[in-house]
């Protein structure tokens, strides 16, 4: 097994962790400002607002447990399946580098555009690493 290839998958949970307490430290005292009712909130099920300054790492956090999950897939295969060379590799890292930026990028400021752009290349990233360990195992 190519345990190499396991580093990205720890660094991006951990990650998602960084992300699990920004968005409770800024949630919590928003809500708190606000003065918002949860009990209220359950009983009527609307919609939790908050500034969107606050909901922007939220809503990061939800990305973290979306295309990330493919990632966490194939880099595990990689690893079962001994396809660890340096490329692959680099390519972890990148995909974990561009999600990282990706984060900070939606939780601060959110250019869309260059938010997008991060977010597509990552998805390069991802594809190759797809393709690689696709051809590896096959």
């Amino acid at each position: 097994m190519s345990t190499e290839m396991l580093y990205p998958v720890l660094a991006l949970v951990g990650w998602t962790f960084v992300m699990w307490a920004w968005m409770y430290a800024t949630r919590i005292p928003a809500m708190r400002k606000a003065q918002i009712d949860v009990d209220e909130l359950s009983r009527t099920g609307a919609k939790l607002e908050l500034p969107a300054e606050v909901a922007r790492v939220a809503d990061n956090y939800n990305h973290l447990h979306e295309q990330p999950t493919v990632f966490y897939a194939l880099v595990i295969v990689s690893a079962l399946f001994g396809v660890g060379d340096s490329l692959q590799v680099v390519l972890a890292w990148s995909y974990v580098g561009l999600r990282v930026v990706h984060s900070l990028i939606q939780a601060t400021r959110n250019i869309i555009l260059v938010r997008f752009s991060v977010f597509a290349a990552a998805s390069v990233v991802l594809f190759v690493l797809f393709l690689r360990t696709a051809l590896a195992v096959l």
